[in-house]
């Protein structure tokens, strides 16, 4: 399986998306600070989507990165 995710910042307006195929020792290496583009901010988990196609899903993470899938996300994920 393969996981696109959305972090949201702690008391902040701020997200970051990502992609990994195992979301459980991603987001602990966000939360341990292992993670150079988070590791100054804390951080929880919003929301997650998962793939069973590699294509598929590093194509949505790259859409969600877009100015357009930034809008949805804001819309659709109260970020």
């Amino acid at each position: 399986m393969y996981y696109v995710y959305i972090l949201k910042e702690i008391n902040k307006n701020h997200f970051y998306i990502g992609y990994s195929s195992d979301l459980k020792n991603r987001f602990k290496a966000h939360y341990n600070k292992e993670v150079l583009s988070t590791k100054d901010k804390q951080w929880k988990l919003n929301n997650y989507f998962v793939f069973n196609n590699i294509v598929i899903a590093k194509r949505f993470e790259k859409y969600l990165k877009s100015g357009s899938g930034r809008a949805f996300c804001k819309k659709h994920f109260k970020l």
